[in-house]
């Protein structure tokens, strides 16, 4: 079933600034050709004079179908997401709750609305952004990232969250894909994006904020005096607010885009079903916000339900359990490999006793570390399956309703087949393609894969499942070559041409291999030059190699030496 998302432009005007009324021109311009009546598809009002990214979706009849029915997932034509999880939240009572913990710092939700305001005037006022104009931000997990996040939405920017792991040659893929024009940076890792500055015909402006607690940086200096009032671009539900970049097989970045009212549809719809989060929540986990997967469990749930996140730059399994310790965290974010320290630190005399509940995902959680944190806590994990493209987890297991082994059944909301190559029902207890639809689906910017991820309406995930007769679904293994890492993806042919880059390859190959830690680990098999030496020097100067040269966490923790690579 296709859902319509009617529009009102008559009424749109009345919620413009007269300052940006003289817009209005550019704000009507794509209206009437954001229908696709075929398909009983609408899009509503933008506010975003910069069109790129509504000028970039894909044609409807490649969307998939879109479930909006359900009565949580109605909201007004007119949505600024970042307002409804500051402003909104101190409007109903939660101005001295704290929203955010991070170096040292509490944050209430006063506090951040302020703070993301003034930080919008200054990115409207001193650096010209624009409604729809995209804006890169590279930090890792602390509060000023997430104020940045928030300023620029209410701005009405676009966001690319990006992690802060990434070198000049990867950010450059991305600035150039989202055609990005202004970047804020973590002062401390700025260096990549100041030599993607130098070389991008798009990015022109690459600014400094303080990603430590003393707000002293370029932006933060600029923001000081600012208003604590911001007026908030009113964004249409159906404007980008986010685009999610995840690695295709090929290394080439795809930009998944996601519109306000899917920001607030995974906090409706799966915190709210599966986790019941409530203002006394404490989160933790270790995945980055630049991953939708984080930016949902470590920032969006919690705000949205007035909870508190805590945010840390280092979420190693050990800083986790400081935190769940010294906090008393609720409810935690993290791959199951991050679980099986934290028991062995149980082991070591850790209390993890105020914790509720344990999400699981980033990759399947296997069948034996589910029974020993179910035995050794006493409290429920719960795996599930999430993407980039649908942005959150669709597929989860429910507290009193989860088995080892079976990934569970999906999101109110959602919908799941497992189907063959023709798109036909295979039978329960048949591997086959896992095919899913509901509120949110893949709309890729510009980009001839939307094919590939979509048909008949469904998406297409990349993953193999079988439904049992119970109608749980249960993970088998990916349909392509993607090596899966500790819940990092990575793509092989990027590994194998950082590789090839060092002067002492010839060839090489890289695959993932099973790793009862990690579920996959990169391997790398690699034919030397002539009179290079085979040794474990060797493979050490390799690694470090692609560790300057890519993101250092898709390295290859094994390297085999070869005489030659089979070939066809």
């Amino acid at each position: 079933r296709r859902s319509t998302v009617k529009s009102a432009p008559c009424e749109f005007t009345k919620a413009l600034p007269t300052s940006r009324k003289s817009s209005l021109q550019d704000l009507h311009f794509h209206l009437p050709e954001a229908a696709d009546m075929t398909r009983n598809i609408k899009l509503g009002p933008s506010a975003h004079v910069d069109t790129f990214t509504r000028d970039n979706l894909p044609p409807f009849d490649q969307w998939p179908d879109l479930l909006l029915d359900r009565p949580e997932f109605q909201y007004p034509e007119r949505l600024n997401a970042a307002v409804e999880l500051t402003d909104r939240m101190v409007e109903r009572g939660f101005g001295d709750h704290v929203a955010l913990i991070g170096n040292g710092r509490r944050r209430t939700y006063k506090e951040l609305a302020d703070w993301s305001n003034r930080l919008a005037h200054a990115l409207v006022e001193n650096y010209g952004v624009k409604p729809g104009n995209r804006v890169l931000i590279r930090s890792g997990n602390n509060p000023a990232l997430v104020a940045a996040w928030l300023s620029a939405t209410k701005a009405g920017a676009v966001v690319v969250n990006t992690m802060p792991m990434l070198r000049a040659g990867e950010l450059g893929k991305i600035v150039d894909k989202a055609e990005i024009a202004l970047a804020l940076t973590d002062s401390r890792i700025a260096d990549e994006l100041v030599a993607c500055a130098k070389v991008s015909k798009f990015l022109k402006q690459v600014v400094n904020f303080d990603g430590t607690s003393n707000h002293d940086a370029e932006l933060d200096r600029v923001a000081l005096d600012k208003p604590v009032q911001f007026d908030a671009v009113p964004t249409g539900r159906d404007d980008i607010a986010l685009l999610g970049f995840t690695s295709g097989t090929t290394g080439e970045p795809k930009a998944t885009m996601h519109f306000h009212r899917d920001l607030l549809i995974i906090a409706d719809g799966y915190a709210k079903e599966v986790l019941n989060v409530t203002p006394d929540d404490v989160f933790v986990g270790s995945p980055p916000l630049a991953f939708t997967f984080g930016l949902g469990g470590l920032a969006i749930f919690p705000l949205r339900f007035g909870a508190t996140a805590t945010l840390l730059e280092n979420a190693s399994p050990a800083n986790m359990v400081q935190i769940i310790e010294t906090y008393k965290a609720t409810i935690s974010f993290t791959a199951p490999t991050a679980y099986r320290a934290m028991m062995s630190a149980m082991d070591q005399g850790a209390n993890l006793s105020s914790l509720r509940l344990a999400v699981s995902a980033g990759e399947t959680l296997p069948g034996p570390i589910f029974e020993d944190w179910t035995r050794k806590t006493g409290k429920p994990i719960l795996d599930g399956i999430g993407s980039t493209e649908m942005l959150h987890i669709f597929i989860t297991s429910r507290i009193g309703d989860a088995l080892p082994g079976a990934t569970g059944r999906p999101v109110a909301g959602y919908e799941a087949r497992i189907v063959d190559a023709d798109m036909k029902d295979v039978p329960d207890g048949t591997i086959g393609r896992l095919a899913v639809r509901g509120p949110t689906g893949c709309r890729y910017l510009a980009d001839k894969r939307q094919k590939n991820y979509v048909a008949d309406g469904w998406n297409l995930t990349g993953d193999s499942f079988l439904r049992d007769r119970d109608g749980r679904f249960h993970f088998a293994a990916r349909n392509d070559d993607m090596i899966i890492s500790a819940g990092y993806n990575i793509a092989g042919p990027e590994v194998e041409a950082a590789l090839l880059a060092h002067p002492e390859v010839a060839e090489c190959a890289v695959v993932g291999a099973n790793d009862s830690e990690r579920g996959q680990v990169v391997a790398a098999f690699v034919v030397l030059r002539a009179g290079v030496e085979a040794d474990n020097l060797r493979i050490k100067i390799l690694q470090d190699h692609v560790k300057a040269t890519i993101a250092p966490y898709k390295y290859p923790r094994l390297v085999k030496f070869v005489d030659a690579l089979p070939k066809t």
